[in-house]
């Protein structure tokens, strides 16, 4: 069975316990196999079902996963190890290209719009019962909703699209269900799903974003939800236009009880339009559905708000269930946001242009050398490879550090990403030069790939 660790235990919640903590103090490695039930039963001495429901529990909390004729086994990431956690220590001298973050150069001052928020406070305190979201960021919200033709039934505000994404999951999923994401795809959603005891299919995705051919598949072999990212998608810079929209509103016309996410965190920050996929001429095309915008990319990590909109019935539950938790999100977060979207000075059309300069010049120079290399928005740029580990290395001895792609993957083939947010023009000849001769295996500029 498990010779670095024996399972024990006499109830269900004593078995989950044990495998929890073997996990925990690496006893059980991500990747270990656990026993079938019936076996494990007999080891133990306890029902089959005692079993079944041990290993329920640790599904659910996103310690295990059930693959059928593939066993059981620990999760290649268990919770407690999440994706966005730095893989090594950058060394000095040497360029990080791995972090994901904007530009600090171009997030706006947040003293004036705090103080504004603060004084509104005083003016008006926000007290329980209140109103849980903002009128001027409601207003903000229902008015960018509405000129990218959605419906707008219903509208919430969260701490950041993580948080409300997990939050319309938990509105209309239940432990066990099937859920389509994008691969390769946004690493702290593929951790989040385990974790809320939800199974994952990946879709593969272009630089048009998610293959309708994938996803028809996903939702025939009975996907309940389909998490899809409109535009700047992490890791590829995927852009949904308006005719894979099309394609994708035409495979959900025929599975209407399919629950639709989309995340359109790159509103903020890329010069691609939106393109809705949930609706066509303002009616929706699934019963269930959401689009989440998050602020932090033009405002600051640190914001942490999300402002989406969706049918009234996952709406409402949304915000029953935040009412019973959190409560809301702070009023005077919510004021300063709403002041700095308003404000003429925080100039969104710049800053998309100076991440789309970025990026383009660096998929050009990589062109120029035969490279190639996806990024139509966003922040980042995705580059193909055959041996991650080895690029990674190489371009580590050359004086940069990439991201693997493995954080971003659950079955698409291996690539870099590389965080183009403040990278000068002047040091993309040198990183594309680089790039290829690391892509090209080089011997006197970098190993092969």
């Amino acid at each position: 069975m498990l010779e670095q660790h024996r399972i024990r235990g006499r109830r269900a919640s004593e078995i989950a316990a044990d495998v929890e903590q073997a996990v925990a103090a690496g006893r059980l490695a991500p990747g270990s196999p656990l026993p079938p039930l019936r076996r494990l039963a007999t080891e133990l001495g306890v029902n089959p079902n005692t079993a079944a429901a041990a290993y329920r529990l640790l599904r659910d909390r996103g310690v295990i996963e059930t693959g059928g004729r593939r066993g059981t086994r620990v999760l290649p990431r268990p919770t407690h190890t999440p994706r966005d956690q730095p893989r090594f220590d950058v060394p000095d001298g040497v360029r990080d290209l791995t972090d994901g973050n904007p530009d600090p150069a171009l997030l706006p001052p947040l003293a004036d719009a705090l103080a504004f928020a603060a004084g509104e406070q005083l003016r008006d305190p926000v007290l329980y019962g209140h109103p849980t979201m903002d009128p001027g960021l409601l207003a903000v919200a229902r008015r960018e909703f509405t000129a990218d033709g959605l419906p707008g039934e219903s509208t919430a505000v969260a701490s950041g699209a993580l948080d409300a994404i997990e939050r319309v999951l938990q509105t209309r999923l239940r432990p066990g269900d099937l859920v389509a994401v994008e691969d390769p795809g946004w690493g702290s959603l593929h951790d989040l799903l385990p974790a809320l005891g939800l199974r994952m299919t990946g879709v593969g995705v272009d630089d048009d974003g998610p293959s309708p051919q994938d996803v028809a598949q996903a939702v025939a072999a009975g996907a309940a939800a389909l998490v899809i990212t409109s535009r700047a998608q992490n890791p590829t810079g995927a852009t949904v236009g308006a005719a894979r929209a099309a394609e994708l509103r035409a495979v959900l016309a025929d599975r209407p009880d399919v629950l639709l996410v989309e995340d359109d965190f790159g509103h903020v920050i890329a010069d691609t339009p939106y393109h809705p996929v949930c609706a066509a001429d303002g009616r929706p095309i699934v019963r269930h559905w959401t689009v989440v915008r998050s602020v932090t990319k033009l405002l600051g990590p640190d914001m942490r708000l999300a402002v989406l909109t969706g049918d009234a019935d996952t709406v409402d539950r949304l915000r029953g269930r935040q009412r019973l938790g959190t409560g809301w999100v702070s009023h005077v977060l919510q004021r300063a946001a709403a002041r700095l979207l308003e404000d003429a000075s925080v100039d969104r059309a710049r800053v998309a242009a100076h991440y789309t300069e970025r990026r383009r010049a660096l998929i050009r120079a990589l062109a120029a050398e035969g490279v190639p290399a996806l990024g139509r928005s966003g922040f980042n740029v995705w580059i193909p490879v055959r041996d991650e580990a080895s690029a990674v290395v190489a371009l580590l001895q050359r004086g940069w550090a990439v991201a693997p792609g493995a954080p971003f993957r659950l079955r698409s083939g291996p690539g870099l990403r590389l965080t183009v947010t403040g990278l000068a023009p002047a040091e993309v000849p040198a990183l594309a030069a680089d790039l290829a001769a690391v892509f090209r295996g080089d011997p006197e500029r970098g190993r092969l790939t």
